[in-house]
């Protein structure tokens, strides 16, 4: 196990030391392999332990960090990354679909980072360990997708391809779900109850992890806008981290509402789980 740790430091620390190279095409197709790799073991590791934050939180992952400011922290690089890549680094001459698809990027992380953290409402602290993945993934993935998209994505698919505009439609569709499932759920808590209760309405009305499941079509919108590995990459990623934990949602609730919850609810993917 120490040995598979020490490679993989290794291995990410020579992809680090090639950006901004003439080797860093290369580069970010090996991230994107690293990503559906690492999410690969994710979706095996969450079917044998829930993601340990939230309603799963434990002290036994290090120390609790408050939950709005991990999720301020954590998510941020997400935004401020792509934003550094955009101003200052070198891009060449970016189509228009790709400022548009590097903007909507930032978009869904400007609303995580500066909404979306302080609307929370009794959210429980994340445990340090969670926190400090989550913050290099999101560093990680940052810079990945922006320098991909506005340095090295073709011409093709462009504004008016019917592939690119699909996915911006999808894109936008999955984030006005996730959006709205976010604004049920804090909803649920307006009237300072601390206690757990079923949401209804939007696509909870369907599925137990409507929240995932806005994200999962954002980020499959974006692959197909973007169509190149990276973005499919992070689609696989988020897949492979939120079908397990919606599974485990969707068995919480059935537990804890036994006879009360919807039993005709999907957990997270309609029409498969």
């Amino acid at each position: 196990m120490e040995d598979f740790a020490n490679q993989t430091l290794h291995l990410i620390w020579d992809l680090v030391r090639r950006l901004g190279s003439d080797a860093e095409k290369p580069t970010l197709d090996a991230m994107a392999l690293v990503m559906i790799a690492v999410g690969l073991v994710t979706y095996v590791a969450l079917q044998l332990l829930p993601a340990p934050y939230g309603r799963y939180s434990s002290p036994s992952y290090g120390l609790l960090v408050p939950a709005r400011i991990a999720w301020v922290v954590q998510e941020c690089p997400a935004f401020f990354v792509p934003l550094y890549v955009w101003l200052y680094m070198d891009n060449g001459a970016p189509a228009l679909a790709n400022k548009i698809l590097a903007g909507l990027f930032m978009l869904h992380y400007f609303q995580r980072t500066f909404f979306y953290s302080f609307l929370i409402r009794g959210g429980k602290p994340t445990p340090l360990a969670p926190f400090l993945m989550a913050f290099v993934f999101c560093t990680y993935n940052g810079y990945m997708q922006a320098r991909s998209i506005l340095k090295f994505r073709g011409p093709i698919p462009d504004v008016a391809d019917p592939v690119f505009l699909l996915g911006v439609a999808l894109f936008v569709v999955g984030l006005l779900i996730n959006i709205q499932s976010d604004h049920i759920l804090r909803n649920l808590r307006s009237d300072g109850s601390k206690a757990y209760k079923i949401p209804y309405g939007g696509m909870f009305d369907y599925i137990t992890a409507a929240n995932f499941f806005g994200e999962i079509v954002e980020w499959w919108g974006f692959a197909l806008a973007a169509w190149q590995l990276q973005g499919f990459a992070f689609a696989i990623f988020t897949m492979a981290n939120l079908v397990p934990r919606g599974l485990s949602h969707h068995a919480w609730y059935l537990n804890k509402f036994r006879g009360e919850y919807p039993v005709d609810r999907y957990a997270v993917l309609p029409p498969l789980v």
